[in-house]
């Protein structure tokens, strides 16, 4: 029996948590949907992902705002993926701030990518005539930007860690409290997207830089809040772990359909009942053996495209 395409038949709506990270930051999750994140300054908000729609924003907004009334003056995008930006509108930011890559992404491939994930996660997309159209960053930087709390509040600095989930991934951290906003860089007992990743890298020297920071609480991009450092470090281990278990069986594989189906014997014992797996894996084994075979960068996923891979090897 075929298996419905990718999250198309993941209708049910999920138990958001609000968690408070430390005094003024704050964390929503959603059992392994998109993770959101806002930390206070002295006087204004930094609000970290935008989420799929602007209702679905307005909705986290309503309760963040149970917390502080600050004005969002800076909106933090980690990547360019539609789930994560397309948001945007509903938060009146001063400054949306990306890395320089993803600004780039958004011109290469937003509109295809908007149509790809909207096809693949309609759940997420709440009122999607609510979308204002495409995001586009005020700001972008090539390594560090710091963002000055106010008063006694110190810094957030983001920082790009090199290629992963995609070319333009960033994390945000805040050395007072040791708290790390990651993106999908890593994610907390939830299945890896790399569709359009840089899997050598990812798995090496990227979370090499993320777990240098020595977070002691990391927001992921789907998933639990990892407290403590012993939960950090299982996290980015989790993370490394199913990227090095891919580049195993894929590199191992004669043709693409062999990968896909050595890949899914391998991971899904450990990893099989986590959110979006099945979603992901046929997304993820395509990019991988492209990238195996010379395909330097990610190519663009269309809809159609999508449904391709879906057929040729979920079916």
């Amino acid at each position: 029996m075929a298996k419905p395409f990718a999250s198309s038949a993941d209708l049910g709506e999920k138990r958001q948590s609000l968690e408070t990270l430390a005094e003024g930051v704050y964390a929503l999750t959603a059992e392994g949907d998109p993770n959101v994140g806002a930390v206070e300054g002295e006087d204004f908000l930094v609000c970290f992902e935008a989420l799929a729609t602007p209702v679905v924003a307005r909705a986290w907004l309503a309760r963040l705002r149970e917390h502080t009334d600050k004005p969002i003056r800076y909106l933090v995008l980690s990547h360019y993926h539609a789930v994560r930006v397309l948001g945007a509108s509903a938060f009146g930011a001063d400054v949306i701030v990306t890395h320089e890559k993803t600004r780039e992404l958004i011109a290469e491939r937003g509109e295809q990518d908007w149509a790809s994930e909207y096809a693949r996660m309609p759940r997420l997309f709440k009122e999607p005539a609510s979308i204002l159209g495409l995001t586009w960053p005020t700001a972008t930087f090539s390594d560090r930007f710091t963002i000055d709390l106010g008063g006694d509040r110190g810094d957030l600095v983001l920082h790009y860690c090199g290629r992963g989930h995609t070319e333009g991934d960033l994390v945000a951290w805040l050395p007072r409290q040791r708290i790390l906003f990651a993106g999908d860089l890593v994610e907390s007992q939830a299945a890896l997207y790399t569709g359009d990743a840089f899997h050598r890298d990812w798995a090496s020297s990227t979370l090499d830089r993320v777990a240098s920071f020595g977070a002691e609480t990391l927001v992921g991009g789907r998933g639990a809040v990892a407290r403590g450092a012993g939960e950090v470090e299982a996290s980015v281990g989790q993370t490394r772990d199913f990227l090095a278990v891919m580049l195993r069986e894929v590199s191992a594989a004669g043709t693409l359909k062999e990968a896909f189906e050595r890949t899914h014997r391998a991971l899904e014992p450990r990893y099989g009942s986590w959110p979006i797996f099945e979603h992901c894996l046929p997304f993820n084994v395509s990019r991988l053996w492209d990238e195996l075979h010379g395909v330097e960068r990610p190519r663009v996923w269309t809809a159609e495209r999508d449904r391709e891979v879906w057929d040729e090897l979920q079916s």
